[in-house]
């Protein structure tokens, strides 16, 4: 009973300083004030992060900032220098040289590759260099474990963060977890703060119940529509609109009444986003 109380008091002080680290990322994010907000002995702060995140607190803050700048620079029209400064960069210059490292290609270029057409219609967009791969699996029943998440699609880092905090202390990561995320609500249709997400690793066969935030999560089987997307995940909404639009009114199939889901098959610590390998799964009637 006393292991269970501290697990669950690390998982509750980690996940407090997640929290605090989403809701401030234009603010100093130090290692003391972080340790501080956990309430963990600074001087042992770093390994234990480390040991539970994967990664140290400054890999945290640069891959949570360079995500949101890649999804200002992919959405929005702010200036490169100001989108740099918000990311914690003195200068575009150094922004760009991070940037570039994560994404292979510099911020302007990465802008101008997503910029919506001057005339956006429903005309098929593939061609030869296009080719919309797609395969059809029968896939087997799961059981997950999962953190509900409400909001932007590409803020559903904070809940993996979460999640992976909760399973860290209770052992339930190995090398053949996956890490998965089911996408209820359209959002073309919905409103961004009303989206509804769940943030979900497979079950292990032992231990690590669901508890607290954690609810079991059951993906019924059945044939799926699967697409393998490479590249950062603020590309996905675009991979989902290909495979609709490219290649779903001429396959013969109809979707199921249940919602996609993403499965994430390399580790987002340790991958470049334009080198992240997602196969996005429709289910089919």
């Amino acid at each position: 009973m006393a292991r269970a109380t501290t697990l669950a008091g690390y998982e509750a002080r980690i996940r407090r300083v997640l929290d605090h680290i989403a809701a401030n990322l234009d603010g100093p994010l130090d290692l003391a004030r972080m340790a501080e907000v956990g309430a963990f002995s600074p001087f042992h702060f770093h390994r234990i992060w480390r040991a539970m995140m994967g990664e140290t607190l400054a890999d945290t803050v640069r891959r949570l900032r360079l995500h949101r700048a890649a999804v200002e620079l992919a959405t929005g029209t702010a200036p490169v220098l100001r989108i740099a400064r918000r990311a914690g960069y003195g200068s575009a210059a150094a922004f760009g040289r991070a940037f570039a490292a994560a994404h292979g290609i510099p911020p302007a270029a990465f802008r101008a590759h997503h910029q919506p057409p001057a005339t956006p219609g429903l005309p098929s967009t593939r061609s030869p260099a296009m080719p919309i791969d797609v395969a059809i699996r029968d896939l087997p029943a799961q059981r997950l474990l999962g953190i509900r998440h409400v909001g932007s699609y590409l803020e559903i880092g904070t809940a993996f963060d979460r999640l992976a905090a909760w399973a860290a202390v209770r052992g339930a990561l190995g090398p053949a977890t996956r890490w998965i995320g089911i996408y209820h609500d359209d959002p073309s249709a919905t409103p961004r703060d009303r989206l509804r997400a769940d943030a979900c690793i497979t079950a292990p066969e032992a231990g690590a119940a669901p508890e607290g935030e954690v609810t079991a999560i059951d993906l019924p089987a059945g044939r799926c529509a699967v697409f393998r997307h490479v590249g950062p995940y603020v590309e996905l909404e675009a991979a989902y609109l290909r495979v609709v639009r490219d290649w779903l009114p001429g396959s013969g199939e109809e979707l199921a009444d249940r919602p996609c889901f993403e499965d994430y098959v390399n580790d987002p610590k340790t991958t470049r986003p334009a080198e992240l390998i997602t196969d996005i799964h429709f289910p089919l009637r």
